[in-house]
């Protein structure tokens, strides 16, 4: 290759390079508080979402969690739904790509046409005809010269489509993942609440025993009798009531790990998984882990980059094409030389009126990014509002935990005490009713309470996008 051709190139490579219409992508700009309001010491910054986030469900330190959720990402089908989405998006990148590189194109051929003759004489018209078999093979080469960045933007919108695309995927296994672990923490304190109504059951049945003998003594009224019945019906029927409760969980667990209901159950345990610990100080690298706010950034920079493929439509496009092959009419001396042709041109083509389209194209592109634009302000703030939401649920239903202890400590005390009372007819068993209620209720307060706390933490790791693994904290 000669020096004038190479500099040729490269001036020609450097004049493409620099014309790119329409505008640069830049993050829009947000009002954002310094820290978070409900813990000192949290903050947020840059995103970084593709940061390694690790298993965040080991946190709870529950075996058969941990295999649940294992089953959850490989047979879960929505995430194998935009798993799908991410892969048609990523190759539609990738097709884009290639319209930058010259197109080549190849055929062959055989065809056959007749086309008449006439001949006039004096008194008639004498018609004939002649057929004619032409084989052509012909080599095609085009390339459309990027000068005002049509193609490039539109790499750009379809590579920032991906992946948006990807973190759409992330946040929607983020999302499956958390559900599942929320059903599989309410169905085991919903063993905890079933052991407990059951030993309730129990006692209650006993209580009637003993309000029976003491009726057929002549100790106490037939009411008392009536009373205790009813306490241990009502306690009968909300144990039935969680049976479903929990069959409900259980086949949406099924349905999240791509199983059928009929093909799945979870047997009961006694223990239920510890609260996580919760850092004291996070540095900032939070929220922007979130895969759905890096969905909706890249969103952003794909709207920006359809600008500039609208505004591209104004100016002139420029092609350079060329071909050749061999055409013939016989088989047998159909590829040599004298048979052989060739053409090579450029070709300027420009829309001089098109009833103002390509302008409300722009608008219209515009508008799009606008609009994208708001839809991740919206997100960020969203994201604020959930950590600020989780935050405080999890320190005020803290606080309240240390008192629901303290009362249900004192209600089980004060039950003791009644029934002692009751067993020598110091009290009727109005009171000792009343006492068995509050004990039960606190203790079934607790165990919800407990529920709350473990729901808030996966909610909490949810809306920090997975936890603060990989990040320096201060525990």
């Amino acid at each position: 290759m000669s020096t004038s051709v190479r500099l040729g190139v490269i001036s020609l490579s450097i004049l493409l390079s620099a014309c790119m219409v329409g505008p640069d992508y830049h993050r829009p700009e947000l009002t954002t508080p310094v820290a978070f309001k409900h813990v000192e010491g949290w903050s947020f910054a840059t995103p970084a979402d593709e940061d390694t986030k690790g298993e965040w469900w080991r946190r709870y330190h529950d075996v058969e969690l941990n295999q649940l959720v294992e089953k959850l990402n490989q047979g879960n089908q929505t995430v194998a739904q935009y798993e799908a989405q991410y892969r048609q998006a990523f190759a539609l990148a990738q097709s884009s790509r290639g319209a930058l590189w010259p197109q080549l194109t190849t055929s062959a051929g055989k065809t056959r046409a007749g086309q008449g003759t006439g001949s006039s004489t004096s008194s008639q018209a004498v018609q004939t005809s002649g057929i004619r078999t032409t084989y052509t093979a012909t080599l095609n080469a085009s390339w459309e010269l990027d000068i005002w960045g049509r193609l490039r933007r539109t790499l750009e919108a379809n590579q920032a489509s991906a992946d948006a695309s990807a973190a759409t995927l992330a946040a929607m296994r983020l999302s499956m993942q958390s559900e599942l672990v929320q059903n599989y923490l309410q169905i085991r304190v919903m063993d905890q609440q079933k052991r407990l109504l059951s030993e309730t059951v129990d006692t209650y049945k006993r209580v009637i025993q003993l309000t029976e003998s003491q009726y057929k003594r002549g100790i106490v009224a037939s009411a008392d009798v009536a009373a205790a019945t009813t306490q241990l019906k009502n306690a009968e029927a909300e144990l039935v009531d969680l049976v479903w409760q929990r069959a409900q969980l259980e086949n949406a667990i099924a349905v999240l790990i791509g199983e059928a209901p009929a093909n799945f159950s979870l047997a009961e345990t006694e223990a239920v998984p510890q609260l996580p610990e919760i850092p004291v100080s996070v540095p900032s690298q939070l929220l922007e882990r979130r895969p759905d706010v890096a969905a909706a950034e890249r969103s952003v920079m794909s709207a920006n980059a359809s600008i500039g493929v609208a505004k591209a439509a104004y100016y002139p496009s420029l092609s350079l094409s060329a071909s050749g092959g061999y055409r013939s009419s016989t088989f047998n001396d159909w590829i040599t030389m004298p048979n052989r042709y060739w053409s090579v041109g450029p070709q300027l083509a420009m829309t001089l009126f098109d009833g103002f389209q390509t302008k409300y194209g722009v608008k219209q592109s515009e508008a799009s990014y606008d609009a994208s634009v708001a839809s991740y302000r919206q997100t960020v703030l969203t994201a604020f509002r959930e950590v600020e939401d989780y935050l405080v649920a999890l320190h005020t239903l803290g606080d309240e935990s240390v008192l629901r202890e303290q009362a249900l400590a004192a209600a089980k005390q004060s039950l003791k005490q009644y029934t002692n009372q009751y067993r020598v007819g110091l009290i009727g068993f109005l009171d000792v009713v009343t006492a068995q209620t509050t004990a039960l209720s606190a203790e079934r307060t607790l165990l919800t309470l407990q529920q709350s706390r473990l729901i808030n933490s996966v909610q909490l790791i949810a809306a920090l996008g997975g936890g603060w693994e990989g990040l320096s904290v201060q525990d």
